[in-house]
């Protein structure tokens, strides 16, 4: 087998758009950083870019997630082992949600970012934040589960709301599991509809390079490299916890279900390089349904964990939140009882569910978050608002991580994880074929 040149590796042309990216925001910033003589181009210009690249992932994902979900569930035949999975789902993620947002409260604690900051809170110009705050969902447990019925059978595409296509497609799956023969010609179709969608991923993803390019771009031509200064014990702190949740929770879990947790990074290396340049762990998430798949999880197991999880499995978002609201309260000197702690545990566990498709969702749910302990000044949120950004790549990045292993993990209880393949792909005995 003829070894593929380096410069053709996706993650690698990646890895070089996101430092081409970096240069070009640092040297072309907005005009708005520019001191002296007015620039007539910045590199926010090139934001269209990676707008564009997630727009064309968002195009497909929900046919995708429907076909796949579809197929899966019509294959099986059995509508007790479809619940038996998405409960079985459900309880790993509240598990180790609740893992993450307890461990981001103790590394705050531990650590202390915002202590000896001391901001009057009267002094911070919230207007920047108002869209966030007005947009905070209620946080309403019934508000939240109505939301997941969509209005008709194809608002949930329209809207694109992954957990209403996720629905819909149950459903679907369902009722072409019970029509037996009559219904092989349209299990067919979709699975053939599938394949072609799965073609017109391969061809959207090539663009990957591009999408990472104005993306990064415009992040550091927009806020620029030294905004990062005077926040960045709270961004290393960040970065410290997720890497040490990945490594140490989730690396025990995959030991636990048979697999080492660097060969599974390794292997999905590609998806984590697109996530980090577009800040979205939307825009890997069709190519990694197929990885795992092809790692030796079952389809229907993949077709229900994954789009679940990318509203119910936030674990980047989880360690964000809590760490970022006793950040806000440690830099305004606002003393924390343990009720009002336990409190902020449990409103983020509600509070961060079904807001993965909201634009902001870390900040909106983080809004929502502080509206339940009045004592935190919720003008606090200004001190994160020019960093935050640079936070989202590794909210992505530990989200996508947490749902892959998820999908495998779930598989392995449902014994629907073939282990001698797995080994095999991750020790690259057999390769990827990304068409």
């Amino acid at each position: 087998m003829q070894k593929t040149p380096f410069y053709k590796i996706l993650y690698v042309q990646v890895i070089f758009a996101i430092v081409v990216g970096i240069l070009l925001g640092h040297y072309f910033p907005a005009p708005e950083n520019v001191t002296g003589a007015e620039a007539h181009w910045s590199a926010v210009d090139l934001k269209p870019l990676g707008d564009a690249f997630i727009k064309l992932i968002k195009m497909v994902i929900g046919p995708i997630i429907f076909c796949t979900v579809v197929t899966g569930i019509a294959g099986i035949h059995d509508m007790k082992q479809v619940g038996k999975v998405g409960a079985k789902a459900l309880l790993y993620f509240e598990i180790v949600s609740t893992f993450a947002l307890v461990i981001g409260l103790m590394s705050a604690h531990f650590f202390g970012p915002g202590v000896g900051m001391n901001i009057d809170p009267s002094h911070l110009n919230t207007k920047d934040i108002e869209k966030y705050t007005h947009a905070q969902h209620d946080g309403s447990l019934v508000d939240f589960l109505m939301s997941i019925i969509p209005n008709t059978l194809f608002s949930a595409f329209v809207d694109g709301n992954i957990l209403q296509i996720l629905l819909v497609a149950i459903l679907f799956g369902a009722g072409l599991s019970r029509m037996g023969k009559t219904g092989a010609m349209v299990f067919e179709l979709f699975e053939k509809i599938s394949h072609v969608l799965f073609a017109v991923i391969g061809f959207i993803t090539k663009l990957a390079p591009i999408g990472a390019l104005g993306a990064m771009a415009f992040t550091i031509g927009k806020y620029g490299i030294s905004a990062l200064g005077p926040m960045l014990e709270l961004i290393l702190t960040f970065y410290f916890t997720a890497i040490v949740f990945v490594i140490v929770v989730l690396g025990a879990i995959s030991y636990y279900v048979g697999f080492n947790i660097f060969k599974f990074i390794a292997y999905i290396k590609e998806e984590l390089m697109i996530v980090l340049g577009t800040s979205s762990s939307e825009s890997a998430l069709p190519q990694l349904m197929r990885k795992l798949e092809h790692l030796g999880c079952a389809k229907p197991v993949v077709g229900l964990v994954i789009p679940t999880g990318y509203s119910f499995n936030l674990d980047g978002t989880n360690i964000y939140m809590t760490m970022a609201v006793l950040f806000i309260a440690q830099a305004t000197n606002t003393d924390l009882s343990l009720l009002q702690q336990i409190t902020i545990l449990g409103v983020a566990m509600i509070s961060s569910k079904g807001a993965s498709g909201v634009t902001g969702a870390g900040f909106i749910t983080l809004a929502a978050t502080l509206a339940v302990v009045p004592d935190i000044p919720i003008a606090g949120m200004v001190l994160i608002l020019g960093i935050d950004r640079f936070m989202s790549e590794c909210r992505a990045l530990t989200n996508i991580t947490g749902n892959a292993v998820a999908a495998v993990v779930v598989s392995a209880w449902e014994k629907a994880l073939d282990k001698d393949r797995m080994h095999k792909v991750l020790n690259k005995e057999i390769p990827f074929e990304n068409h």
